[in-house]
């Protein structure tokens, strides 16, 4: 009989008002989907033979084990008891599949972005690239207020506001969980370019400023004479679990749609460019001094 080794992420707990207390839905239906697919595979059968011996579509078996579905109590007996597993990993996966199913505190605000947000919301490490603009979880509200109106969405007044609250609240995983690790690589272009205001953009730097003394937040630019970027490409972030069950990911922005990759050899390439990112950067100590320089400046 398979025997899997149940362990996970247990993140901070109840540590800040208004984000979750028991973990990520998004993240527990993935460890969910990738366990029965493991026990599946255990027993050398294909997602086609489990779906006709349990009289369901191999789309919902599919969508179980990528984690795109929820499991109900039926779903996970049924599942049990065509793999044997025993009474202790009957528990546990009924114990994800509920988890998998409670309410996100991103969910009321209704985020187009949610399945990024539940990823993130239990990722061990974070790295963060982009071209264009300061990273989501480094902004402040008036900074985000004006990206989120420039979008191409032209959203309305109110869900602008939505979406700057979830980006707030966002944050606070980062300022009160020291273990959980936020790495960012930026262009030099981005401490340059005027959002909003001036006055916008130098309280920005001095938040920037502030994030850099925290000890599991790193940053570092990427000056205008290191040469042409191995990606060319605007955003792309990989996130890092703890838990051997779940995969690293990519996530890669796009206008139209999203990209999650979970593919080994891309998320390899992007592991690797983000490493020629660091190696072209200068150092964060180099940062801090360009980035307090730049507030100098502004204040002149």
């Amino acid at each position: 009989m398979l025997q899997v080794r149940w362990v996970r992420m247990t993140p901070t707990e109840g540590a800040v008002t208004g984000v979750h207390t028991t973990g990520s839905p998004t993240v527990r239906r993935r460890e969910l989907g990738a366990l029965l697919k493991a026990l599946r595979s255990h027993k050398g059968w294909t997602a086609e033979q489990v779906a006709e011996r349990l009289m369901v579509s191999s789309s919902k078996l599919s969508r179980l084990e990528t984690g795109r579905r929820g499991a109900s109590a039926r779903d996970i007996n049924d599942l049990c008891d065509l793999y044997e597993v025993d009474d202790e990993q009957r528990r546990r996966l009924l114990e994800l599949a509920s988890e998998g199913k409670q309410r996100a505190w991103w969910q009321p605000l209704g985020l187009p972005y949610s399945t990024y947000v539940g990823l993130e919301a239990e990722a061990a490490l974070i790295c963060d690239y982009g071209l264009g603009i300061i990273p989501g979880l480094l902004q402040t509200p008036d900074y985000a207020r004006t990206v989120v109106r420039a979008g191409v969405h032209n959203w309305a007044p109110e869900v602008v506001e939505k979406l700057v609250q979830g980006r707030m609240t966002r944050q606070q995983l980062l300022t009160s969980d020291a273990t959980r690790r936020f790495e960012a690589v930026m262009d030099e272009s981005v401490l340059h370019r005027v959002v909003g205001s001036h006055a916008i953009m130098r309280t920005q730097l001095q938040r920037l400023v502030e994030l850099s003394h925290l000890p599991n937040i790193t940053l570092r630019v990427v000056p205008y004479d290191a040469g042409a970027p191995p990606a060319a490409n605007n955003k792309f972030i990989i996130l890092k679990f703890a838990s051997p069950t779940v995969s690293d990911i990519v996530f890669v922005e796009g206008l139209t749609g999203d990209l999650y990759l979970e593919d080994l050899s891309d998320v390899e390439i992007y592991n690797q460019t983000f490493s020629t990112l660091i190696q072209q950067a200068v150092s964060p100590d180099g940062t801090y001094e360009i980035i307090s320089a730049m507030i100098a400046g502004r204040r002149a």
